[in-house]
Order: C-alpha cells, then sequence, then structure tokens
C-alpha cells in the first residue's frame, strides 16, 4: 500500500486531513489517489514531533526477513519515529526495494501512532507520503525538497559542527536537526565524531525552539552521558536494531529518556 500524495503546481498537498487509516485504500489497489489519501496533517506531524523523544533508524533487514515484526515490538516500546537506512550491502537500495519496505514500516506507524521517515530522497517520501524527510550537509537543497513535498511533511538535517547547528536551526523550510555523530559508529564509517562536546555546545549556544536529536553510538548505558550534555531527545541504530528483545530496549531508552534528570 503506498501512500502516494498529489500536490498541485503551488506544492501544496491536496488533502491535509486524516481521512480513515492506511489500509483504507481502494480495494486491491494498494494505491492512494488525491483526496482519497490519509495521512496526518502539519499539525499533526508537528505535534508529534515536538512529543518525540525516541528516533530509530533501521536497515530493512533483509537477512533476517523480519521487518514487519521488528517494526512492530520497536514501535510498541516506545519510539516515535522510525527511519529507514539501509546499506547494508553496500549501495543504498533500489528504489522499488525501499518503497516496498516502507510500506511494512508505514503500516507499523499507523498501527502505533508514529512517524515515518525517509533518508535523503525527497522522491522516495513524495512517493510513499511520508511523514519525515531527513537530509544529509550534501543532500537535496531544503527549498527544493519542500517544493517537491509541500508545507505537509517536515524535514530534518543532520549537523556534525556548531557552525552546523546555528545554520539549521535558522535555516527556512527545517523542522528539527541532529548532532553527532557523540561516539563513532559504523553506521558512518571513516566520520570523526565531535562527540559530547558537541551537543554541550548545542544545548548551550543554539537559541533554537526547533527539536534537536543527538546521535551516533548512543545506547543505554551511555544515555544519562547524553543527557547530562543536555540532548532530551536521541537517535538510536544498533541500539534497538542488534536487541534480542527490540520491545524491551526501546522501553528501557524511553524510560531513561523520560525520567527526571538527576542534579
Amino acid at each position: 500500500m503506498i501512500r502516494i500524495r498529489f500536490h498541485g503546481r503551488s506544492g501544496s498537498s491536496l488533502s491535509a486531513r486524516r481521512q480513515g487509516s492506511r489500509a483504507d485504500a481502494p480495494h486491491g489497489t494498494g494505491t492512494y489517489y488525491g483526496d482519497a489519501m490519509p495521512g496526518l496533517s502539519g499539525d499533526q506531524i508537528r505535534k508529534r514531533l515536538s512529543n518525540a523523544r525516541l528516533y530509530l533508524c533501521t536497515d530493512a533487514r533483509r537477512s533476517r526477513g523480519d521487518l514487519a515484526e521488528f517494526a512492530d515490538a520497536a514501535l510498541r516500546g516506545g519510539v516515535d519515529i522510525i527511519q529507514l537506512r539501509d546499506k547494508s550491502g553496500g549501495e543504498p537500495l533500489e528504489a522499488k526495494e525501499e518503497i516496498a519496505a516502507l510500506e511494512v514500516l508505514a503500516a507499523a506507524c499507523e498501527k502505533h501512532g508514529a512517524l515515518l521517515s525517509v533518508n535523503d530522497r525527497s522522491d522516495i517520501a513524495y512517493a510513499v507520503g511520508a511523514d519525515v524527510l531527513h537530509l544529509g550537509q550534501d543532500d537535496l537543497p531544503v527549498p527544493v525538497a519542500r517544493e517537491l513535498l509541500g508545507d505537509g511533511p517536515v524535514i530534518g538535517r543532520s549537523t556534525h559542527s556548531l557552525d552546523q547547528a546555528l545554520a539549521a536551526a535558522k535555516e527556512e523550510g527545517v523542522d528539527y536537526f541532529c548532532v553527532g555523530p557523540c561516539w563513532p559508529t559504523p553506521t558512518k564509517p571513516g566520520r570523526s565524531a565531535p562527540g559530547l562536546e558537541l551537543v554541550r555546545a548545542v544545548g548551550t549556544e543554539v537559541p533554537t525552539a526547533l527539536p534537536w536529536f543527538a546521535i551516533g553510538g548512543i545506547d543505554l548505558d551511555r544515555l544519562p552521558q547524553v543527557r547530562e550534555a543536555s540532548a532530551s531527545r536521541v537517535v538510536v541504530v544498533r541500539a534497538i536494531t542488534e536487541a534480542s528483545d527490540p520491545a524491551e530496549a526501546a522501553s528501557a531508552l524511553r524510560s531513561a529518556l523520560t525520567a527526571p534528570r538527576s542534579v
């Protein structure tokens, strides 16, 4: 079931209100057209983003074949946003494969009230009607992505320095940004980690009302250090994707994120 969003020449969505579950596509088509498209309005997406604490990036789990079960467990445990980021074979997924995996994640998001995020690919985000598009520093310019997607979906930025974070906090069209990596991570081989010093600097030197997430090598054991450095939202990968019980891992992370911070 691909949630295709149609946009007018102005870039605004033809349907900005929720019109039933994603399971309500015309029978046998698996596709939404025009005003029949369900989904969250821009205001609803932004409200959920503002309340989000736990953001998960996962591959398509091709070797395990359990993407649906994994996503259901992770979201049940408390993940607020789930993003597909799959380079496990050394190359990105083909568009058809990525859309198929995102359909699986979309069903889990609908069930649990989570946000569906697409990494890098504005065209894929448009095709599946994603709630979130995440862009790196070298990806499509935000104004171009916004023109394609319209005003509904939120757009995030990766930042790896204080200057980049300051720019993201003021960049038109950006709704949130990520800060890191806090520790070196195999998902970004060769990238140096600015560490928790960057998280601290963003917390004290970037005046912004935008939500921002610490990212990079974060797990349950390291989470207290991340919170101490001023982050209240995190992106995780292996802390959940490699857990024997993804629901329990997500629940533990969420509990640690929302617990009163020690003084």
